[in-house]
């Protein structure tokens, strides 16, 4: 069983590109596992239900001890709890990744601030801080209205990248639809490349969880 955490950060709903792609994504993947039983998908739209921005009253609840929480302090651990717990118990981490003004929506950086918690998913050590959740892997389905391959303004998809291997998940694939405002053929051959690229990963990483499984 191949465990997914999807998350879906775009604004704008059934027109997302992002999610139409991460759409694809799962669909490859169960024509390949198996529509059964072999995916099972937790959906997690940061739009439909935003994420809280951390904010001082979340880093003192975080610090009180357990016993002397308040309910209110209890309920914003125990929301961030819930995140790292989905995070936790994923093989695979699928994000919709659209860029906002060269970088991630703001409703996806408040995730990885929840997520982001020392001792947990992450540890400080002599060498440097080490990540936690080794035994992962992620795909971002990276779109963007403009052309960000050449220009230097692309801070999404190093920042993903760098924040998820800071948390230890080093296999990060990515998968981009660029150029998408720049005119209807640009954008549907953007898509349809993406698409493309989508059943070659959705069939390579089959490939990869059957070795994995021979190997073991």
């Amino acid at each position: 069983m191949l465990k997914v955490l999807r998350l879906t950060s775009s604004i704008l709903g059934a027109s997302s590109v992002s999610t139409e792609l991460t759409d694809a994504v799962i669909e490859s993947l169960r024509d390949l596992h198996g529509k059964d039983n072999g995916v099972q998908i937790v959906e997690r739209d940061l739009s439909a239900t935003p994420i809280p921005h951390v904010d001082n009253a979340w880093l003192q609840a975080l610090m009180t001890p357990e016993a002397d929480r308040s309910d209110e302090q209890q309920a914003k651990v125990a929301f961030s709890d819930s995140l790292i717990a989905e995070l936790q118990q994923a093989d695979l981490l699928l994000i919709a990744l659209p860029m906002y003004n060269f970088t991630v929506p703001s409703m996806l950086k408040a995730w990885n601030d929840h997520v982001a918690r020392a001792g947990v998913t992450f540890k400080y050590t002599e060498q440097g801080p080490q990540g936690l959740l080794d035994d992962k892997q992620a795909l971002l389905v990276a779109t963007m209205g403009g052309d960000h391959d050449n220009d230097g303004g692309d801070f999404l998809r190093p920042y993903m990248q760098h924040f998820l291997g800071f948390l230890g998940i080093d296999k990060v694939d990515i998968i981009s639809a660029s150029g998408l405002n720049l005119g209807d053929e640009q954008r549907q051959q953007a898509i349809s490349k993406a698409r493309q690229d989508i059943k070659r990963w959705a069939s390579q990483s089959l490939r990869d969880s059957q070795t994995k499984e021979q190997a073991a």
